[in-house]
């Protein structure tokens, strides 16, 4: 009888099967893979863009009348299509312009260090490109999950924000209440993007985390619930099968997005703050903000949706925003028009 294989055969065995499926994989993703989609605009306004501290940097432009500022979220395939039904509807009475953050979209994505500060510049160079049009008139802004923590340092870097609106904001989870690390500080896994960006494997293995069923995967967690967009499934996979579209992802999957001080940053932010979230899904618990509920600007609302609550109950949402917008600009009125972002001082009606 032949002998069996020891332990060492199985092992040399196993890796060698291993290799020879990447291998396959690799092969198969450089050549039967589409990485140059023809993408269309993600919204109908006018599609512009700026070069500046970030780099090339797109957005999108429509309505007329106060501005506002929308920042989508930081994921595999992001892209401003996230913010789409907010665009669309209050351009009807604003000024709305809608980012693609760097790495995302039709903005600068080629091979570079992507951290908190580069996103962060990210919002400063639309602050200018606002002000080109507005002046010093102060600007609101809207972001989703992650951005909203770059959100959060550009409003303390530049006093610029009249209000922030933070969706499904991360930092705000059970174990978030406890990040007070050192400031600028992150939650890096050093090694991981380097990994996961060298060569012959990088786009293979992104290619794995962009495909059809794992985004759908990934927004059914978002939506806690099979019933997603399937408009911004589509935009989706085609924002993430573009040249270079790796390498922000894999700042983001090894966590260097993440600061580890949020706790700090969003306790010194005195301008109003609504925050809207979803009830379901897997970014749905916000129970680690209970702290603002001791801070009046802080004003926290659930929709009975997932993460994004703006694709599932849009008119709701929009309504709630627009009141929280006019809120904002009645109580700056009352302070005598200043122009500079409102404190709780001048706007003591905001509670949580």
């Amino acid at each position: 009888m032949r002998d069996r294989l020891s332990p060492w055969g199985w092992l040399v065995g196993a890796a060698a099967v291993s290799v020879a499926v990447a291998a396959a994989w690799i092969g198969y993703s450089s050549v039967a893979i589409p990485h140059r989609l023809r993408l269309p605009p993600a919204l109908h306004g006018k599609r512009r863009e700026t070069r500046g501290r970030s780099g090339r940097l797109s957005h999108y432009v429509a309505g007329e009348g106060p501005p506002l500022l929308l920042i989508h979220s930081i994921n595999a395939a992001g892209s401003a299509y996230e913010v789409r039904p907010i665009f669309e509807r209050l351009a009807v009475r604003r000024r709305v312009y809608a980012v693609d953050l760097p790495g995302f979209g039709f903005s600068d994505r080629r091979p570079r260090r992507y951290d908190v500060a580069l996103f962060v510049e990210a919002l400063h160079d639309m602050l200018e490109v606002i002000e080109e049009e507005h002046g010093s008139t102060p600007v609101d802004a809207l972001a989703l999950s992650l951005s909203a923590e770059f959100l959060a340092r550009a409003a303390l870097e530049r006093p610029r924000f009249r209000s922030l609106t933070l969706v499904a904001p991360t930092g705000l989870m059970p174990l978030d209440s406890r990040r007070v690390g050192p400031p600028g500080s992150n939650r890096e896994i050093p090694g991981v993007a380097a990994i996961a960006g060298a060569r012959p494997w990088s786009r293979a293995l992104f290619d794995l985390l962009s495909s059809g069923p794992s985004i759908r995967f990934f927004l059914e967690r978002t939506f806690g619930s099979s019933n997603i967009d399937e408009g911004l499934w589509h935009y989706d996979y085609l924002t993430s099968h573009q040249p270079d579209a790796q390498h922000a992802v894999y700042a983001f999957l090894c966590g260097r997005l993440f600061s580890r001080d949020m706790r700090r940053v969003y306790e010194r932010l005195t301008l109003p703050i609504w925050v809207p979230h979803g009830v379901r899904g897997a970014f749905a618990d916000v129970s680690g903000a209970h702290w603002t509920a001791r801070r009046p600007n802080w004003r926290l609302r659930s929709f009975a949706t997932g993460a994004m609550p703006h694709f599932e109950q849009p008119r709701e949402f929009a309504q709630q925003l627009e009141a929280f917008l006019d809120e904002c600009g009645a109580a700056m009125q009352a302070s005598n028009g200043l122009a500079r972002p409102l404190s709780v001082a001048d706007a003591p009606g905001f509670s949580p």
